[in-house]
């Protein structure tokens, strides 16, 4: 893997700049040339071991010093301060280097040095690695940007029915919509349905995404209904909130004109498929405006996915539009009529991306994307011109900087020059002191790892409920039976604080999930690729826990009040596995799995291997199966239906004990896992949340694979979470 890439640094004054260099990444092994190396025998500039400590962190969409990139972290988990912070111009680029670099730290680490600090030529004996890794590095054109395999369809290991019902075809698109439970016909359409038109679209999907982000003056060439839109905030690099204003002339006669504010999420997924998701927010930059009357967009977003090997995308667009008007005066089918006609500016991108003729040069894609930035970011920018690959980017701090490393110390002639080459830090927090810092965002700066937990705020939408409960217990003096119970108990009994229930009918509450609902790989499965029916689990669900606190929890499982110690004092043969959820916020929620087996661990060599090994090898197989069963399609969406590592996205926690090993998963260490577990939370108590959790099979000898366990979770309440604080390694009740 090869390519250009750009470095984000800071030195010792405070002042930022970037960097282009060249990257190679071969097996364990990255390197960066100024230049791209044409030789084997050139030295590179920096170099560094990719080991079983590193992770890389997902940062989304940042403007720079007026340039749009894609930003992703490669940090040392055992020193968060070593970090490197790097930027590509496109998100399939990030996307794959992001891909290699975290494949090549789940692999077997032949070196036992874990030293990732960069390290220059200059100062090259301070880089332990063994002599034949510098030997064995040979550049050749194999080592060029793969080209990204794509899927025809995104794939999923649930086996859930459709719940999209076609009900006609216009303009060429087929427009579905979706039946609730009660409705199997699809008869009954509702007060805000959602409604998706589907489509082919002759363009690449990065291409598409580009387009569909855009908020300038380009985005009237496909887009008939929005007359206006600018980005009210940037929350993080795939988060942000957008204002449109939308023509009145497709509307019907006699209605006031519409805006709506939106939340507007965006990832990529693996196979090239862009997610984007809308929902409606208040906001107290953009309050309601005179002359316009507010829309709330229920939930809405496109999906494009690659097909034709990435020739073509076929668009999805989903839109559930409360439009706000008199029902007196509009009947509700008028008001689906507007919506579907907004859903049909699908066939006014397939006519676009036809006029184009599929070319997209990069000054297109970069002034598209400029344009859906803050308008604090938008002033000056400038569509840069082409630039060749050897060309470092032209920053002046860094035309200085690159003088002075070719430079004698001697000749040092400016306080720039006392900046030590060699230093690297993190973008740090943009002050009110110039112009030039604050053409950085504070989203560069809060990736710092290196704190406890990270605390971004709720949701408006969970916010509220524990608003309105609290204010439900001021005006009656009293609480729920339930809630006076909890506040009494001064002892937490940990795998007993959640409700079971196996009808499913009570709220805040657990179960069992059907096993056969998710896919596994098959004993053919590396012959054939097919995955088939889970027929049970290795173990059982005895119990739960739904906590908050101020504070991550970590290592529930060793405290004497758990049912893991109670059971250990008694000498049972008890084995348990816990999985200890833990979601980022303010405050804090866990939620923990317990699940229980009575045979030995050697009866499977497989569970054996992972609860005795190390980090590394956990990490680089332990999986998850989320499934949303009911709720939201827009959270549905956001969490997916696909297996997934979570040791390649998320940092992990192990703790091993004498009858037990504790799984503490840090949801908040990824941006784009925080931005889903604020949406979740927010909808939680609409939702039904099913998992799958096994250990994945490599080998022959390993397959066919085998679910640890399953879990169903039935519309927990962020409200009647237990509260709970460390005092000494005990928990006690909050007051």
């Amino acid at each position: 893997m090869e390519g250009w890439l750009y470095i984000f640094r800071s030195n010792r004054f405070g002042l930022h700049y970037s960097r282009k260099r060249y990257f190679i990444l071969k097996e364990n092994f990255l390197t960066s040339f100024k230049h791209k190396p044409h030789s084997h025998m050139k030295e590179p500039n920096r170099s560094a071991m990719i080991d079983s400590n590193i992770r890389v962190t997902d940062n989304g969409r940042e403007s720079i010093n007026k340039k749009v990139f894609f930003i992703f972290t490669v940090y040392n988990a055992s020193n968060h301060r070593d970090q490197l912070k790097l930027g590509a111009k496109s998100s399939e680029e990030a996307a794959k280097w992001m891909n290699s670099l975290q494949d090549a730290a789940l692999k077997e680490d032949s070196n036992p040095e874990k030293d990732f600090a960069l390290s220059s030529k200059k100062r090259r004996s301070s880089l332990r690695m063994g002599g034949s890794k510098r030997t064995d590095l040979k550049y050749s054109d194999d080592w060029n940007f793969q080209s990204i395999i794509y899927t025809e369809a995104m794939t999923s290991d649930v086996i859930a029915p459709s719940p999209w019902k076609i009900f006609g075809c216009h303009n060429g698109l087929r427009m579905f919509k979706e039946a609730n439970d009660w409705d199997s016909h699809g008869r009954n359409w509702g007060d805000h349905p959602v409604m998706m038109a589907v489509g082919v679209v002759d363009g690449t999907s990065e291409a598409i995404f580009h387009t569909l982000m855009s908020l300038d003056s380009s985005r009237s060439e496909w887009d008939f209904c929005v007359y206006r839109g600018s980005v009210v905030d940037h929350i993080d690099g795939h988060t942000d909130i957008i204002h449109l204003e939308l023509y009145n002339d497709w509307l019907r006669w006699g209605m006031k004109p519409r805006d709506l504010l939106l939340h507007r999420y965006w990832r990529r997924e693996n196979d090239g498929t862009y997610v984007l998701l809308f929902h409606s927010v208040y906001h107290k930059k953009c309050p309601p405006q005179i002359g316009y009357v507010r829309a709330s967009l229920k939930s809405g977003g496109f999906l494009v996915t690659p097909v034709n090997k990435g020739r073509q995308s076929l668009v999805k667009h989903m839109l559930a539009v409360d439009w706000k008007f008199w029902k007196l005066y509009l009947r509700p089918s008028t008001a689906r009529s507007i919506t579907i006609r907004m859903l049909e500016r699908v066939a006014a991108l397939q006519e676009l991306f036809r006029a184009r003729a599929g070319n997209y040069s990069s000054a297109t894609t970069e002034m598209a994307f400029d344009n859906g930035l803050p308008k604090t970011e938008k002033k000056g920018i400038k569509t840069p011109a082409p630039e060749d690959d050897s060309e470092v980017l032209e920053v002046l701090v860094e035309e200085n900087e690159d003088d002075r490393e070719s430079s004698e110390p001697s000749c040092r002639t400016s306080l720039m020059g006392l900046h030590d080459s060699e230093e690297f830090f993190d973008v740090p927090e943009p002050t009110d002191c110039g112009e030039f810092d604050i053409q950085w965002h504070s989203d560069l700066a809060s990736e710092q790892h290196c704190q406890t937990a990270y605390h971004p705020r709720l949701s408006s939408a969970a916010g509220l409920v524990k608003k309105l409960h609290d204010l439900a217990v001021h005006k009656k003096g009293y609480m729920d039976l339930q809630e006076v119970d909890r506040e009494k108990n001064e002892q937490c009994n940990y795998g007993r604080t959640l409700q079971n229930d196996p009808s499913c009918t009570v709220p805040c509450s657990w179960a069992i999930s059907d096993p056969s609902v998710f896919l596994i790989r098959g004993r053919t499965y590396l012959q054939d690729q097919k995955k088939v029916k889970a027929n049970g689990t290795l173990m059982q669900m005895v119990g739960a826990d739904w906590l908050r606190s101020d504070k991550r929890q970590d290592n529930l499982s060793g405290r004497p009040d758990s049912i893991v110690q109670q059971c250990a004092a008694r000498g049972g043969p008890e084995f348990f596995f816990v999985i200890n959820i833990q979601l980022p916020g303010s405050p804090m929620y866990s939620i923990a799995l317990y699940y229980m087996m009575r045979t030995h661990l050697e009866a499977n060599p497989l569970l054996h291997n992972f609860v005795n090994g190390d980090d590394a090898y956990r990490n680089s197989r332990f999986k998850l199966i989320p499934y949303i069963s009911k709720g939201s399609w827009m959270v549905k969406q956001s969490v997916g239906k696909q297996a997934c590592l979570l040791g390649k996205a998320l940092e992990l926690h192990y703790f091993r004990g004498q009858n037990y090993l504790e799984i503490d998963i840090d949801v908040g260490s990824s941006t784009a896992a925080r931005g889903v577990a604020s949406l979740v939370l927010g909808y939680l108590n609409n939702l039904v949340i099913e998992m799958a959790f096994l250990i994945q099979g490599n080998t022959q000898e390993e397959l066919p694979e085998i679910l640890l366990g399953t879990c169903r979770l039935n519309h927990l309440d962020a409200s009647k979470a237990l509260g709970v604080k460390i005092d000494n390694n005990k928990i006690a009740k909050l007051d």
